[in-house]
């Protein structure tokens, strides 16, 4: 035990110390003065009498409790934050004598000694100073000249003003004078010396003390008996009794395991480190609500506090899909009645933790949650932060430890004047003890949780608070969200048996639009004929005009349908009929597209084959379609793996050609063929690695045709760029929209890709107007817009994009560089739902956002954003997106129990819903916002999190051109996050070699760090010179190189090397009680906790003489990082009274070793 806490155990003890004419004095107790303690003192008298002669109050000295050492700490990681500022403030529509209300003040901080403290350091220990004669902070402020918008203002920014706790007094007032009979009192105390129940007592006792100096009388105050550094006491004697080790071994075993973060849906980018900017949204429940919520606590043997933290927790469940949830609330901390009158920090956090595993009924829930309150109410006396330090849960500086969202309960009495200044929903004049007030309400939340409920129970109804951090939330959220809580609650009263994810949630207003509003999509088109035969009609129109145009070789629409007439009805003598599945095997060629129209035109549906694509895949797809003719040409033939040995017949177009052309020219009449037979079977990619062919009929693929042509304004006039291979079903919209509007269709060479500027090139050659990409290429070509000034095709008039997420950076540079026109579109559909089923035209609005919706379903699809239980979420919240309606496939071929899976029954009418395994969201104007594949969502050291925001990220970083983020296993089983990055041209090919990739990546990663939470940072880092590509254009996850995570995770021993990386490690190991700590250890997984940080932070200002922020250790856990960091630290020296009170002694080191 140093000197510091030497000193700090006797004044515990009672003991007293002061100096008399350069003689020290003590008094106590004999039991504490014992013969060894009075030798200690005399041995040290130097040291203590020069500590005095510093501070006269320096011997009254006290150890914090656990909450306060918890909450200055929180000021040391934010000293200019007004997050724990509590303030009180009433109108007083009186005269009133200013004098005399100051020496109230005086009074009151007289009997509550707390009020008279500052908070420095000794050492690197915090504690407690009590100031016998310290200066009141009273101001008077002449507000007679201001407007009511100036006067709150400045009432708000005086409320607001930072306390420096080791300096200044805890408490101030400010005295706005408006008249002489109206003034404003605002009364600010730092956290750290009041709590709720202590305003309560202050409120109380103003009035009192202020009569009693305006007449002379004393006031009639009952005496304390105690003090707050009672409880300080009790509380530290009951942590090391065994008693405490009982309730942490209650604690211990509640908050087991891996402790979730709640992932509460956000309207704005969460920062790297939690702001505390917050607001609140006000809510009333009704009489009749109020009391069905009284008497079902009644009949099942709960608290109302219980009903309704229940109902708080399912709300949670409902928006975040978590099962394990965590919610703090506050528990007074008196639990002893000796410290019911005391003004001090009391009120302590305790958490309860229940599961939602199972979707069980709300009844049987609450049971759950009676037994989790009373469990935390029974164990409530062991200090939260004390908990923290001991459970060394992840910290992060993005996030509150334990529980993001809380919940309180208290209640209001008429009777209680005094809690009208404090909890009253109603603005009220309030007799304060003979003077006419009326409460001020300041709106007094700090963001310090990403979600707080307050509920007060008032006579006869119940008044809510929604407190949250409005970095992360919009009101419009909360507001949302306040009205979701009521018809919760409703539903609860209503049928407690019903299961907590099918309680309601949703308003009839907001379910009709969600269901019926935002979907009422349905559009008649004509549906008596097929896709071949709309084609027709357009061939009637149109004879003459040019349909198909590849190379030098073009063919009218009469010249195209007679070509696909012959092969047809060759086709048909060779059996082809409706349900016969086809086989296409070839190039992009014009026999590609007679192919494709004589399939459809004999009746019979195609599958699509890449010759691009692998053999083995080849093999899998004609095997599993069982294809009863196969067209392709004769220099193809050699890729496929005998298929007539499986009963296929191939024809070649190319030497049959002269056969097939001898068949009847004109239209197919006796086919049989209806929109309900199929139009062709697509194979794309399965979760387990076998493609699956995806079916889909007439009926969706006229619909979409039919629609495609309304929304892009298809006509006679437009040529459209056949980009996409026939295997992918972008090149349905490419080819049928164009035939069925009688416009041309251009098909694209290889050579076109060599480069950006041939495809512009080419583009404006064939004089293209309508572009439909894949999302990847466009980006592409936006970035060499930039980078090369290069100028788009003259006549090009419509971009349509699709196939994977646009990057909000790339579109806001595509409309930079282009505005809006050509307009750009960005379209959503998997292939399950026939090519396109959601599309947003991009406007500048849309183009800056954070994130480029996915648009509105288009005519005659719907799309519903469903929980796990096939619930609508409310708008903002995501679900699963399902989709519905005539675009939607028969299913899957020869895979009935996947059709069934994926296929579901709409609980919402006779129809069937298709589960994309799409994550997404409503926003509140209708549109859909894609938020990534389910499957792409990891959790990493309990944080629940979205790769497509860090690729985002990424993607804004200068030299970066393309990247995926995925999640794998280090060689502990641990998810870790890798970044697999193609940096710009320009950079890897640096003039300068040396620069490597190591450097690269530490750029990149403090790059990342300034942008993103620590946890969503990855723990590796690949570079490639490209994205391996699936034959569709989207980028093949699967195809990239396994990562050396565990080379990049190493926690070998890592010796500092420099002399500033040495002086921290030196420091970090006394702090933490190591032998050695390596430069990339991490501080806290070492064993660190807030309290250390401070220590830490102490010892680097008096030894390295630099003033450095709490918050930066947080930031920066390794002494790799923070010694980088310190580089970028003002060295200005800013000795504290900590430093000037340690170098008062010549030989601290000897002091530290002394032991009692």
């Amino acid at each position: 035990m140093n000197l510091i806490q030497f000193l700090q155990d006797l004044s515990l003890k009672g003991v007293k110390l002061w100096s008399d004419g350069g003689r020290l004095r003590t008094g106590g107790s004999q039991e504490v003065l014992t013969t060894d303690v009075i030798a200690q003192l005399k041995q040290y008298k130097s040291e203590i009498l020069q500590l005095i002669r510093e501070n006269p109050d320096i011997a009254q000295v006290h150890p914090l409790s656990y909450g306060q050492k918890g909450l200055w700490f929180l000021w040391q990681l934010a000293p200019q934050s007004h997050n724990y500022n509590a303030s009180f403030a009433v109108r007083i529509y009186s005269k009133v004598n200013i004098t005399i209300w100051q020496q109230v003040f005086q009074a009151l901080r007289e009997r509550h000694p707390l009020l008279r403290s500052t908070f420095p350091r000794l050492g690197e220990q915090p504690i407690q100073q009590l100031h016998q004669h310290q200066e009141l902070d009273f101001l008077q402020i002449d507000a007679s000249s201001w407007t009511e918008e100036e006067l709150h203002n400045k009432v708000v920014a005086a409320y607001k003003y930072p306390f420096n706790l080791e300096t200044e007094p805890v408490m101030r007032v400010r005295w706005f004078t408006c008249s002489e009979a109206n003034h404003i009192m605002l009364v600010t105390i730092h956290h750290i010396a009041t709590d709720g129940r202590s305003y309560n007592l202050i409120a109380k006792e103003l009035p009192q003390l202020y009569q009693a100096k305006l007449t002379g009388i004393d006031a009639s105050l009952p005496p304390l008996k105690h003090s707050y550094q009672d409880f300080v006491s009790w509380q530290k004697e009951l942590v090391e009794s065994a008693e405490g080790e009982r309730l942490w071994n209650y604690w211990q075993q509640q908050l087991a395991g891996e402790l979730p973060v709640l992932n509460l849906p956000t309207d704005k980018l969460r920062p790297p480190i939690q702001n505390y900017n917050g607001s609140s949204y006000p809510f009333k429940l009704s009489e009749k609500l109020t009391q069905q919520l009284k008497e079902l606590a009644k009949t099942e043997g709960v608290t109302l506090y219980m009903i309704l933290l229940a109902a708080f927790q399912v709300l949670l469940y409902r928006y975040t899909g978590q099962e394990d949830i965590l919610v703090g609330s506050s528990s007074s901390g008196r639990t002893r009645n000796e410290f019911a009158s005391i003004v001090g920090y009391f009120v302590d956090p305790v958490v309860t933790r229940v599961d939602l595993a199972g979707n069980p009924c709300f009844k049987d829930f609450l049971y759950q949650v009676r037994q989790a309150v009373l469990g935390a109410l029974g164990h409530q006396d062991y200090p939260f932060v004390l908990l923290v330090e001991k459970l060394q849960p992840e910290r992060n500086p993005s996030h509150s430890p334990i529980f993001q969202a809380s919940f309180i309960l208290q209640k209001f009495l008429e009777s209680e004047n005094m809690q009208k200044l404090f909890l009253s929903s109603e603005k009220a004049l309030v007799d304060w003890g003979g003077i006419e007030v009326e409460p001020l309400v300041l709106g007094q939340y700090e963001g310090l949780l990403d979600l707080l409920l307050e509920m007060v129970e008032e006579e006869s109804y119940l008044f809510g608070l929604f407190k949250y951090n409005a970095d992360l939330f919009d009101k419009q959220t909360i507001a949302r969200m306040a009205g979701h809580f009521e018809i919760l609650l409703e539903g609860i009263v209503t049928n407690p048996q019903q299961k907590v994810g099918e309680l309601p949630l949703l308003s009839e207003t907001e379910k009709q639009q969600l269901l019926v509003g935002w979907n009422n999509t349905k559009i008649d088109y004509p549906t008596d004929k097929c896709i071949h035969q709309l084609f027709e009609s357009q061939v009637k129109e149109t004879p003459l005009s040019v349909a198909l145009i590849f190379e030098e070789q073009k063919l009218t629409y009469s010249e195209l349908n007679n070509k696909a007439n012959q092969l047809g009805h060759y086709l048909q003598n060779l059996g082809v009929k409706p349900e016969v599945l086809v086989g296409i095997f070839l190039d992009r060629s014009v026999e590609m597209v007679i192919s494709l129209l004589a399939i459809l035109k004999a009746g019979g549906a195609y599958v699509p084959l890449d010759p691009s694509y692998p053999s083995e895949r080849i093999s899998y797809i004609l095997a599993d379609s069982q294809v009863s003719v196969l067209l392709t040409v004769e220099k193809l033939v050699d890729k496929l793996t005998q298929p007539q040995a499986k009963g296929q017949e191939v024809i070649c177009l190319d030497t049959e050609w002269g056969k097939i052309s001898q068949e009847n020219p004109r239209d197919l009449v006796e086919t049989g063929v209806k929109l309900d037979n199929l139009a062709y079977v697509i194979y794309t990619s399965g979760s387990t690695g076998t493609p699956k062919g995806v079916a889909i009929e007439h009926r969706s693929l006229t619909n979409f045709a039919q629609v495609a042509r309304a929304e892009y304004q298809i006509n006679n006039q437009d040529r459209v760029l056949q980009f996409a291979s026939i295997s992918f079903d972008a090149a349905a919209e490419e080819i049928y929209p164009c035939f069925i509007s009688g416009g041309a269709l251009v098909l694209r060479t290889n050579q076109m890709l060599n480069s950006v500027s041939d495809f512009l090139q080419k583009s404006q050659d064939w004089e293209i107007t309508i572009w439909d990409l894949p999302t990847a290429y466009w980006q592409e070509i936006t970035r060499q817009l930039k980078i090369n000034s290069l100028r788009l095709p003259q006549l090009l008039r419509l971009v349509i994009i699709g196939g994977e997420r646009a990057l909000p950076l790339t579109v806001k540079s595509w409309y930079e560089e282009v505005g809006d026109y050509p307009q750009l579109i960005n379209t959503y559909g998997p292939t399950e739902a026939t090519v396109v089923a959601t599309l947003c035209k991009v406007t500048a609005a849309i183009a800056f956002q954070k994130e480029v919706p996915i648009g509105c379903p288009l005519a005659n699809v719907q799309a519903y954003i469903l929980d796990k239980h096939l619930q609508p979420v409310p708008i903002g919240v995501p679900g699963e997106l399902h989709l519905g309606g005539s675009g939607l496939a028969r299913g899957y071929l020869n895979r009935p129990e996947l059709t069934a899976e994926k296929f579901i029954p709409n609980p919402f009418d006779n129809s069937k819903l298709y589960k994309t395994g799409d994550l997404a969201r409503y926003l509140p104007d209708g549109n859909i916002e894609f938020l990534g594949r389910i499957d792409h969502q990891v959790k990493v050291r309990g944080y629940r999190i979205e790769t497509g925001e860090i690729e985002a990220t990424l993607t804004q970083y200068p030299s970066v051109k393309e990247t995926v983020v995925l999640a794998t296993k280090d060689n502990l089983g641990n998810q870790r996050i890798v970044a697999y990055l193609v940096l710009e041209t320009e950079t890897t090919a640096s003039s300068n070699p040396e620069v490597s990739e190591t450097e690269q990546i530490k750029k990149l990663k403090q790059y990342l760090k300034e942008r993103l939470p620590e946890y969503m940072i990855p723990s590796g880092f690949v570079l490639l010179s490209q994205l391996p590509l699936t034959p569709n254009g989207k980028i093949d996850r699967k195809a990239l190189p396994v990562a050396d995570v565990a080379s990049s995770l190493s926690t070998e021993y890592v010796a500092p090397e420099t002399q500033k990386q040495k002086a921290l490690a030196k420091i970090w190991a006394e702090v933490l009680g190591r032998e050695q700590v390596g430069i990339n250890d991490n501080f806290f997984d070492l064993g660190g906790h807030s309290l250390m940080a401070t220590q830490v932070v102490s010892r680097i200002r008096n030894i390295l003489n630099l003033e450095l922020s709490v918050s930066k250790l947080f930031e920066n856990p390794t002494i790799a990082q923070l010694s980088t960091d310190i580089e970028a630290i003002n060295n200005n020296i800013n000795l504290s009274l900590a430093k000037r009170l340690q170098t008062t002694s010549n030989n601290q080191e000897k002091r530290e070793e002394i032991e009692l």
